[in-house]
């Protein structure tokens, strides 16, 4: 059950890669990139890249490895629904910033939830009803049982730590690492690579191989192009 989303909150325009490359060869008078003017009020609205800036941006910071210049462009993107755990894993890419949401101030929305009911055997509907698609909003759910299991049982305990009054602080100590987060996360396109690479490969954890994949396909085809050689293929 896929609950994350992906959205992009902001694109640093590609045309500062390729400036950024051009200025080192003093090469600004051969960038096909155009600049845009309002029709209406005639005020400047940036620049459309080229397909020989864009290939000046391959050709210098993909095959030449003059990666450096792709760090002048910054994605700012909003990720709903990730675990703890994958959050705890895109924190270890230090060339990134975050701000993620405080539980400090959110655990109220569990407290005020209705109640979770524990329960012994996870194919028992009729004594856990809805259960799944209950404690789904709140954790992520893995392909094994046992492990949702004890993931909805923290939970449930979570909720009884709330409701006797303790505060958020403490309370989040009881977190299990499958609760969901949201963040805006912002990172550059040089280390956007070593994210994908890193973690679209078959080792990673299958929660960030997917949010990897969400990235990677929210991205604009010009900048897919920048980074698809960074994504996993099966041989």
């Amino acid at each position: 059950m896929n609950r994350i989303r992906v959205t992009i909150l902001a694109h640093s325009p590609l045309t500062v890669i390729s400036d950024g490359a051009r200025t080192c060869w003093g090469s600004q008078d051969k960038s096909d990139s155009v600049e845009e003017y309002d029709c209406v009020d005639g005020s400047y609205l940036g620049k459309t890249l080229g397909t020989k800036d864009l290939a000046l941006i391959n050709r210098v910071g993909n095959e030449f490895k003059h990666a450096s210049i792709l760090e002048h462009c910054n994605i700012s993107f909003f990720i709903d629904g990730i675990s703890r755990a994958c959050l705890q894993e895109c924190s270890r890419h230090r060339m990134a910033s975050l701000s993620v949401k405080s539980t400090r101030y959110t655990l109220k929305e569990l407290k005020s939830e209705e109640a979770f009911t524990a329960y012994t055997d996870m194919d028992d509907q009729e004594y856990y009803p809805n259960g799944y698609e209950r404690a789904a909003k709140y954790i992520v759910l893995t392909p094994d049982p046992k492990v949702n299991r004890m993931s909805i049982l923290a939970l449930d305990n979570l909720r009884d730590l709330l409701n006797e009054g303790i505060s958020n602080d403490l309370c989040k100590y009881a977190l299990p690492e499958s609760y969901r987060t949201q963040l805006t996360w912002t990172i550059n396109i040089r280390s956007l690579q070593n994210f994908l690479s890193l973690r679209t490969a078959p080792a990673a954890l299958p929660e960030i191989q997917l949010l990897a994949k969400l990235i990677f396909e929210a991205l604009p085809p010009q900048t897919q192009s920048i980074v698809h050689h960074c994504v996993y293929k099966k041989a």
